[in-house]
């Protein structure tokens, strides 16, 4: 994407919990998530976090990987059972919807400025120089960032109050591979728990110690690796439907061989994809934003069923693209290795 940037030697340092919490940090009881309480997203959740937690939720997109990460950070209340944890718990939460929704006219330095009112000068510039924001862009005005800055901005302003929990949802879709390195760097350092949502292999290999999946309308952990989920994932595509029989038609001609689709063509393939994986996201985002406001039930009831009807689509649709993506991702491994899940 244009606004990838390229900053080399950026360090990034998230601060870590000043008081340890006895486990279970957050504990799930028979709970569910929904946007409408009459169809929840996610049900029959029994799991646990505890204080050295690195979990990787894995799952189709739209099958609830981020109403998921809403209902752990409680930007989502249950609709059904419990949701349990300390009062002391503090959350920091990184989502991609959150670039669109930074002010535009104020600067990286204003926003550290609310969260250090009282602070030095030399303080707030040491937080922002943390982050990559050296005196040339601090007081640039957010509307001319990259994607990339904004990304590294909202992970400083998640992690600033040191939380106990860190809920990352896609936090590389922006950064460069030195900001990647950075990041992965500093989960490493970082001592509070971690639940992270990403489709970057890489990050989820040395930032992630156990893997949960989001399909069927719950999350479950899951005993394998990343091979091992993407080998499920497309046993379950590649699944035949049963037949519809028509006696009346002959059977179709198999052929016997496939033509062998070249690297540069299956790259393509899962570019394509891929594109259109982030392209329904957004959309989901957007929906998922609105179908959030309780009001929408009560004040437009059509409205909130056509929303939800749209979501549904939407995430149909980003199923049959993600099995795409991984049967090209598949394909690829021949000839290089895959950097992504």
């Amino acid at each position: 994407p244009p606004d990838l940037v390229a900053e080399r030697g950026v360090r990034l340092a998230f601060p870590n919990p000043e008081r340890a919490l006895a486990p279970p940090l957050l504990r799930f009881s028979e709970a569910a998530a929904a946007y409408d309480p009459a169809k929840p997203v996610l049900k029959r959740l029994n799991l646990r976090i505890d204080p050295d937690d690195r979990i990787a939720l894995l799952g189709s997109n739209g099958n609830g990987k981020s109403t998921f990460a809403k209902l752990l950070t409680g930007r989502l209340r249950p609709v059904a059972g419990e949701v349990t944890h300390d009062p002391r718990l503090r959350v920091g939460y990184f989502a991609q919807h959150q670039l669109d929704e930074l002010d535009g006219a104020r600067t990286p330095s204003d926003y550290i400025r609310d969260l250090m009112p009282d602070a030095p000068d030399a303080k707030r510039r040491a937080k922002l120089g943390a982050f990559g924001f050296g005196a040339d862009h601090a007081d640039n005005p957010i509307a001319t960032l990259s994607g990339g800055e904004k990304a590294k901005l909202l992970l400083a302003i998640a992690t600033f109050h040191a939380p106990h929990l860190l809920v990352l949802d896609e936090p590389t879709n922006h950064l460069d591979i030195d900001a990647r390195e950075a990041l992965m760097l500093a989960l490493n350092d970082y001592e509070g728990a971690v639940v992270l949502v990403s489709h970057d292999r890489r990050l989820i290999e040395t930032s992630a110690d156990r893997l949960w999946i989001v399909a069927d309308g719950t999350v479950q952990p899951f005993d394998g690796d990343l091979d091992a989920y993407a080998a499920r994932v497309l046993e379950r595509a590649r699944a035949p439907s049963p037949p519809a029989v028509r006696n009346d038609e002959p059977a179709a001609t198999v052929p016997s061989a496939q033509p062998r689709i070249g690297a540069g063509a299956l790259r393509k393939r899962a570019d394509q994809a891929e594109a259109a994986i982030r392209a329904l996201e957004e959309k989901i985002a957007v929906l998922d934003r609105a179908l959030e406001d309780p009001a929408i039930y009560g004040d437009d009831p059509k409205k909130a069923a056509d929303f939800a009807r749209l979501r549904a689509k939407f995430s149909d649709d980003l199923a049959l693209r993600e099995t795409e993506w991984l049967e090209a991702q598949a394909a690829l491994e021949a000839v290089a290795p895959a950097g992504r899940i």
